[in-house]
């Protein structure tokens, strides 16, 4: 007997799965994700599914691990310190590429360097530059990126650059051209920065994960979901955790397949901070060429083609106080229920929401929340931020008490963005328990949270709705609205001849409103989603059947869908890509961008025979390495040429190697 065991870290809840012989769910369970210290969520839900099966931990015979933190942590513009060290750039391309944004005000070097897109070196490195701002700006970084110009054609001086970082801070250094073999240094920049700001959290992910197992008597190996469905091990994701980005989301796509056998649908998983959109064509997903979108962010890391929007179970609500009729949106920040950290510490939240709800006018921090996330660094704050954590302490407080100037409103978001600090107030998880279609926490503080908010004032001056119950059918009802216009721009952008006008236009647009709607009038219009969707999720089955509706669409619900990634986790295949470019730089002069440096050759099928043989060694190096077996290669060749006085010239060819196999696991 082969016994499989999945685990997916999301940001509400952990899940764990037992997979039997490939075939069978034999038990699943939930336990809620522990910020502070990840092994107590994993632990929690790895121990219940083994009680449930009655199996013995020592007969697993291969673990899995799918998480969601990364995309949480960019969507919701979290994670670590670093810093990035930008080689043979301009400073005015920080500003042009949206690395100013990614940096989120964390420090950067400018540097000379860099080579030609020939390969050639273009400028000497300026390395005592590089020491001198590593001896006054490295305090508190918790990892560094590297980019340099056409680094793809040669990387001698990111390599340079790295060992200079690590002699001198021993902090992780992510390279860009480890990420990425595709021209475009601002986009490979971004990516690195990325993958810096991630090493962290997913590090202590992966660690905590392995100490659980061991802790459990788990001896089977662990492995990690790429953002592409794809398996890695664990040693390569803690190097190269921006390839974890949507693996949760991609695991939940395998899962989905596996359990309904669909060839064609919409995979729409809503989680408690984002959901998540994919195709399934001819029964595979898609993988996204122009690299994985998360957030505001666009990467070049290879991912499964999705739609990721800040809109879960526990986004947060924000009234509309503009206009007469006011209203609601959803997201993207996720705060943690109120329903939940009611449970967690009772007698604060329920004193101050009864004193708040007692008062005659709704205050404006009324129905919030703070905890500090203890056990994280805290490193590079600045002294107001210094001054909150130390009046948050450990315990939960009221978000008034905890605020007392405008400016604190500023340090509190900064302590948010670094996932120090965690804001409870309402969200749909708390509708839902007053709508009576979730009982899992504080009903009852949910209740009073709602009224507080049902109270407050639009631009007519009546209150926002009447009750804590017609306030949750309005949040309910906006996350059903908000999931149907999700839907349609993934069904639009996927689009085989596509429209006119951008996604997102199309899918508000009145023609497709009244479309949906069943327009009666002198024309007839009629829209519907012509495939199924597949809806994943814990709190699936309470939102998405009128999703369903809205979109005249079978919605096909799994009996497993709250577990949909664990499951995912398990079932999918090692997969390591690597490629590679030959470039011609002069007739009769074929150039193999290596690792190790440009090549050239006399002949251009003996330069891609060159670069095809290290490419394939990489990848089934790696592929080796994750644990893979009866690994089969596949090679794709781009050969791009020109005519040049009636005869064909060549100009570039990019080589793609793909190793791909089954995970090893032990039989039982």
């Amino acid at each position: 007997m082969t016994l499989l065991l999945g685990v997916d870290t999301g940001g509400t809840y952990t899940d764990a799965v037992l997979i039997r012989d490939e075939k069978e769910v034999i038990a699943s369970a939930k336990s809620l994700t522990t910020r502070a210290d990840l092994a107590i969520g994993v632990g929690g839900a790895i121990r219940a599914v083994l009680e449930q099966s009655g199996c013995v931990a020592a007969d697993v015979s291969m673990a899995a691990l799918s998480t969601t933190l990364a995309t949480n942590a960019l969507v919701e513009g979290q994670g670590g310190r670093v810093a990035l060290i930008y080689i043979g750039f301009g400073e005015a391309d920080l500003e042009r590429h949206g690395l100013k944004d990614a940096l989120k005000g964390d420090p950067a070097l400018v540097l000379a360097g860099g080579h030609n897109h020939a390969g050639g070196e273009a400028t000497p490195l300026d390395t005592e530059a590089l020491r001198a701002f590593l001896e006054t700006h490295s305090a508190g970084v918790s990892g560094f990126a590297v980019a340099s110009v056409f680094a793809t054609r040669n990387p001698a001086h990111e390599l340079e650059a790295a060992r200079t970082i690590s002699e001198m801070t021993q902090a992780p250094v992510t390279c860009s051209h480890q990420l990425s073999a595709k021209l475009n240094g601002p986009k490979r920049a971004v990516t690195a920065v990325l993958n810096a700001r991630l090493i962290g959290m997913i590090d202590r992910l992966i660690g905590r994960a392995q100490d659980t197992l061991v802790e459990l008597g788990v001896t089977a190996p662990m492995m990690v979901v790429r953002g592409d469905g794809a398996l890695m091990s664990a040693e390569q994701a803690r190097e190269r955790p921006i390839e974890t980005i949507l693996s949760g989301p991609a695991a939940s796509i395998v899962g989905a397949r596996w359990m309904t056998g669909v060839e064609n649908a919409l995979v729409s998983d809503i989680g408690g901070t984002t959901t998540d959109v994919a195709l399934i064509r001819d029964g595979k997903p898609a993988i996204d060429p122009a690299g994985a979108r998360v957030g505001e962010f666009r990467t070049m890391v290879e991912a499964v083609a999705m739609r990721t929007t800040g809109l879960g179970g526990d986004s947060q609500v924000h009234m509309q106080s503009s206009g007469l009729q006011g209203g609601l949106t959803l997201g993207p920040r996720r705060l943690v229920p109120i329903s939940l950290i009611a449970a967690e510490a009772p007698e604060v939240v329920h004193a101050a929401l009864d004193k708040q709800l007692n008062a005659p006018v709704v205050g404006e921090h009324d129905g919030k929340f703070v905890r500090a996330v203890l056990g994280l660094p805290a490193a590079g704050l600045g002294e107001r931020e210094h001054t909150l954590l130390g009046r948050i302490g450990t315990q939960v407080h009221p978000l008034g008490a905890i605020l007392r100037t405008r400016m604190e409103q500023g340090a509190l978001g900064r302590l948010v963005d670094r996932g120090l600090v965690q804001v409870s107030g309402v969200t749909p998880s708390d509708a839902s328990h007053v709508l009576g279609r979730v009982a899992a926490w504080d009903g009852a503080a949910a209740e009073k949270a709602l009224t507080l908010l049902a109270r407050r004032r639009v631009g007519s001056g009546e209150c926002l709705a009447p009750d804590a119950q017609a306030l949750a059918q309005m949040i309910v009802d906006q996350l059903t609205e908000q999931t149907t216009l999700t839907l349609l721009e993934s069904a639009f952008a996927e689009e085989a001849q596509a429209f006119d006008l951008p996604p997102a236009q199309l899918a508000r647009h009145v023609l497709t409103q009244r479309g949906l709607a069943s327009h009666r009038g002198i024309l007839a219009l009629e829209i519907a989603m012509n495939i199924d969707v597949v809806g994943l999720g814990a709190s699936a089955s309470s939102y998405y059947p009128a999703v369903g509706e809205q979109l005249k669409c079978d919605m096909l619900l799994p009996e497993h869908a709250g577990v949909a990634n664990a499951i995912g986790a398990v079932v999918g295949r090692v997969t390591m890509r690597r490629s590679g470019s030959v470039t011609s730089p002069a007739e009769g002069k074929f150039r193999v961008h290596l690792e190790t440096g440009p090549q050239d050759y006399p002949g251009s099928e003996e330069a891609l025979a060159v670069l095809e043989r290290a490419l394939e060694a990489e990848a089934r190096a790696e592929a080796e390495a994750a644990g893979a077996e009866d690994i089969h290669i596949h090679v794709t060749r781009d050969i791009r040429t020109a005519e040049v006085e009636a005869r064909e010239v060549f100009v570039e060819a990019t080589l793609t190697v793909e190793a791909s196999g089954r995970p090893r696991v032990a039989k039982g």
